[in-house]
């Protein structure tokens, strides 16, 4: 949820001291100012890392800094808002400043890629969603539906399984294997009798999606439900998936004509990032 905040901050501090260092190398309180922030900004990605917070000590041996430090920090981003406490036992984890950042970027981004996926629900006459990585669900940003009597579609802020949808699957194997890893329990859960609750089974399904760049999901998740995934990126290189889910009715016999204008899709989205 939280990717783009970060490397905007990260992206910020990167260049505000490479102004600093060329126009004052020897200005060390400006130099200083810029690492509190880069400290800021690690401490809010290790945050963002452990949605049930962190004690002082803990983000301190994960950012690699003093624990008196990180408090200082960690005051400072809590007069803000960004973070807060986790309980009433301790602990840290992201404020409502936060999510308030990423909501907003969600909503310059969405409102940047559905011109395409408009398109594209034109083109195949079918539903197309916009998801991203929350946490370890698939979260739907935007949606356009198709005018069909028979449809498959999910509101904006459903969230969904990952290992058994092609929007979840496509983010997935988007990710380091390491990251999938962590993010998959051992133990998947069944939906219907298509759902691969085996582990070792659906990594070798994530290995085959990396090489073709696609995903499907053949009513693994909702019996009937089929789906088609890809995954585009932005300037940041966050990972959004475009996706479409239609009734298997339709699905079958139809999967080349879905793939072929999906990844076309993708490809002039990617493209329209790559500035």
């Amino acid at each position: 949820m939280w990717p783009q905040i970060f490397d905007i901050i990260a992206l910020y501090c990167r260049w505000k001291e490479y102004v600093l260092l060329k126009n004052d190398k020897q200005d060390q309180n400006k130099t200083s100012n810029i690492q509190v922030i880069s400290r800021a900004a690690n401490i809010l990605r290790t945050l963002r890392d452990h949605p049930k917070g962190l004690s002082l000590a803990q983000i301190a041996k994960e950012v690699g800094l003093p624990r008196s430090t990180v408090q200082r920090i960690v005051y400072t981003l809590e007069q803000e808002n960004f973070v807060t406490q986790a309980s009433t036992y301790g602990g840290i984890r992201l404020g409502p400043e936060i999510t308030m950042l990423a909501d907003a970027v969600h909503r310059d981004l969405k409102e940047e890629i559905r011109p395409f996926i408009t398109a594209l629900s034109n083109e195949v006459n079918e539903t197309v969603d916009l998801s991203v990585l929350d946490n370890d669900k698939v979260l739907f940003v935007d949606q356009i539906i198709a005018a069909h009597p028979l449809q498959a579609t999910s509101q904006p802020g459903t969230a969904f399984p990952l290992h058994c949808t092609a929007n979840g699957k496509a983010i997935l194997a988007a990710l380091p294997v390491s990251e999938v890893e962590r993010l998959l329990p051992n133990s998947l859960t069944h939906y219907t009798e298509q759902t691969i609750t085996n582990r070792d089974e659906l990594l070798k399904e994530l290995e085959v999606v990396r090489k073709e760049g696609i995903a499907y999901a053949k009513e693994e998740h909702i019996h009937g439900i089929c789906a088609v995934g890809a995954i585009v990126t932005d300037q940041m290189k966050n990972i959004h998936a475009v996706s479409i889910p239609l009734p298997a009715a339709r699905f079958y016999g139809n999967e080349e004509k879905l793939v072929t204008a999906l990844l076309r899709t993708c490809e002039r989205i990617n493209r329209h990032f790559d500035i």
